[in-house]
């Protein structure tokens, strides 16, 4: 296991103590998403959010991230749109290398990775950003739709124009240093190094370790169709495993309803147990049994801009 950074002193936290970020992506995808983020973000079941600018419902989430400033808010950066029936574009228009032949961000971040001109993500990126803070949010970090600037399935990433962003305005971003828990690529893990490297020359801070669970659920729509307990048995273990340091654990949690069925090809269930298993009181015990110290992307962006004052 990979030792961690000193993050967690820096942050103030006792030695050896296991850190989490509880994130929900996706806030202002649609109504579904919004409805369950805005109430577990307000219950403080969660951590953070990240928000997604391009989407249809992403005014009701600036609208209400701009009233409430006190609960951190981040911008999930976009650049693809998964979804067969529901789909979004770029701020910056379809006449750049954004975009599929129906003007939508492309669905396979592999396509992203292979024809995005960096000129145009750095555009797309900061207007992202800038419409969020226009809109009156305090934004506390950014991070990014299905791992689209990370360069994992081609090796091209975007990540320098992230940094960029990142740090001319003082916001940290969700990147690893470490793959503990999620794997032992060796390759992965030369790439993140170097990304780190990356993030500590620019003065941007990232956690040690991010982790989420199946983004599926097992077996959907098949008689072995994981069950409720079964994902929560599968969370709790997770919990359990949370090493020293600081580790953001993201999930998707929406409402289970007509709309997110609607919109999305699979995975509704899974989106609908994910909200039902933030405030289930055997998660919330084993986050007490296990002593898991709740830490914000707050913390990490005063941390960062007190080191340019």
């Amino acid at each position: 296991m990979t030792v961690p950074s000193d993050l967690a002193d820096r942050l103030g936290l006792a030695p050896g103590a296991r850190a989490i970020i509880l994130n929900a992506d996706d806030f202002g995808m649609c109504h579904a998403a919004n409805t369950a983020i805005v109430d577990l973000l307000t219950a403080g079941r969660i951590d953070s959010t990240t928000l997604m600018v391009p989407c249809s419902w992403s005014p009701e989430a600036l609208a209400f991230a701009a009233s409430r400033t006190d609960l951190d808010v981040g911008v999930h950066l976009v650049l693809t749109s998964e979804w067969s029936r529901y789909r979004w574009r770029p701020l910056t228009g379809t006449s750049t290398t954004l975009v599929d032949a129906d003007g939508f961000f492309p669905a396979d971040t592999a396509v992203v990775e292979r024809t995005a001109a960096d000129a145009d993500v750095a555009a797309e990126i900061a207007a992202q950003l800038q419409a969020a803070l226009d809109a009156g949010v305090d934004v506390t970090h950014l991070d990014n739709h299905m791992g689209s600037v990370y360069g994992l399935l081609t090796g091209r990433d975007f990540l320098r124009p992230v940094f960029e962003l990142a740090a001319r305005h003082g916001l940290p971003f969700r990147l690893p240093r470490s793959m503990d828990g999620v794997g032992a690529d060796a390759a992965l893990q030369a790439k993140l190094d170097e990304a780190a490297a990356g993030a500590d020359a620019a003065g941007v801070e990232i956690v040690d370790r991010l982790w989420s669970h199946p983004f599926e659920l097992l077996g959907e729509g098949t008689d072995e169709e994981e069950t409720y307990e079964q994902v929560r048995e599968g969370f709790v273990a997770l919990l359990r495993a949370v090493p020293a340091g600081l580790t953001e654990i993201y999930l998707h949690p929406m409402v289970d309803d007509e709309e997110l069925r609607a919109a999305v090809d699979y995975g509704a269930a899974k989106r609908g147990y994910e909200q039902r298993l933030l405030s289930d009181p055997v998660v919330l015990q084993a986050i007490e049994d296990e002593a898991l110290v709740r830490v914000g992307w707050r913390d990490l962006r005063d941390l960062q801009r007190s080191r340019i004052r």
